[in-house]
């Protein structure tokens, strides 16, 4: 029998061809298979290669006047989950977002908390995601940021013992540079320090990673560190060495050094970077002279350490967390 004699009146042709799907068709060959080779369904099976419950189950659907029932239906839910949030709680969720455009529903949550919303951190994604959908939200644009990794010879640093200690706040501060690059002919260099236990981070940035300006870092990180800093882990860069090491030698710091091609070595320093150059910088549209580019990380470093919640501390801000290490061994007195 023909196709065209099976198809209900009414139905539309293109040419000589029914509107079928493809896969409409291919069921409608299994069953034209069937009947001509005495309905045997096991035959048909292996010659089309389908499975003997998939035959049966569209042979229950099957109807010769009514070869649309052969399509695939809509896997569509009948019942689909409505926004349960109030437009109030998406437009406090799209103001944080927008002042911080680069922070997902982890971060978000405990500030979302602090102004007195009861959400879960998955609604705050499914807000997200809406606001997303609608066009509300959009992702800063990727500008240049790359690395820049240099190994000289050391004449002071050691490399870190496997047994040293790192329990306390200042035991060891990682160090490390990060290469700019904005805009075309724009190049700047930030220097990044993180204290391992409290992820306390202190940052500046300048024209040149020298070992001068990395001098004047070593003061500024002292200055800025809310505890004595005991030892600093820096890479192979020739900015940590001369000057930058006679600091630290006569303040009585401890400078370790990391094994060529071994940057894991100082993750925390490593991922701090990438936090910040996806952050702030990714985030940036100010002034990139030195004394304004510096105000504004000034500015982002203060915010970093006492307004930002931190995945590794349980979603506290490094402050937070020293003033909570500090009750701690008040109370262990």
């Amino acid at each position: 029998m023909h196709i065209k004699s099976r198809l209900a009146p009414g139905t539309v042709f293109l040419g000589n061809v029914p509107t079928l799907s493809k896969g409409a068709k291919q069921r409608l060959k299994w069953f034209d298979y069937y009947q001509a080779h005495g309905q045997n369904a096991a035959l048909t099976c292996r010659y089309f290669g389908i499975s003997r419950q998939t035959f049966y189950r569209w042979q229950r659907r099957y109807d010769p006047q009514r070869l649309i029932l052969l399509e695939d239906r809509k896997h569509r839910p009948r019942h689909v989950r409505q926004p349960t949030w109030s437009p109030e709680l998406a437009a406090a969720v799209r103001r944080l977002r927008e002042v911080n455009p680069r922070w997902g529903k982890d971060k978000l949550s405990p500030l979302l908390h602090a102004q007195g919303w009861i959400v879960s951190v998955s609604m705050v994604g499914r807000i997200l995601t809406a606001l997303k959908k609608n066009g509300q939200l959009h992702q800063p644009a990727l500008p240049g940021v790359t690395r820049l990794h240099r190994r000289l010879a050391r004449p002071y640093a050691l490399r870190k013992p496997k047994d040293y200690p790192v329990t306390q706040p200042g035991d060891l501060v990682q160090v490390d540079t990060m290469d700019l690059r904005p805009l075309p002919g724009v190049i700047l260099k930030q220097f990044t320090s993180r204290d391992m236990v409290s992820r306390w981070d202190v940052l500046s940035v300048g024209r040149t990673a020298t070992a001068t300006a990395a001098t004047h870092f070593l003061a500024a990180l002292i200055a800025r560190s809310p505890y004595p800093i005991r030892a600093i882990q820096v890479d192979g860069g020739s900015e940590f060495m001369a000057g930058f090491e006679q600091a630290c030698q006569q303040r009585g710091i401890r400078l370790f050094v990391l094994p060529p091609r071994s940057p894991k070595l100082n993750g925390c320093v490593e991922r701090a970077n990438r936090t910040h150059a996806e952050e702030f910088w990714q985030c940036y549209d100010g002034d990139l002279e030195v004394p304004a580019a510096q105000a504004a990380l000034l500015a982002w470093e203060h915010r970093y350490n006492t307004y930002r919640p931190h995945q590794a501390l349980g979603y506290l801000t490094p402050l937070a967390f020293l003033q909570q290490h500090h009750l701690n061994e008040r109370s262990q007195v």
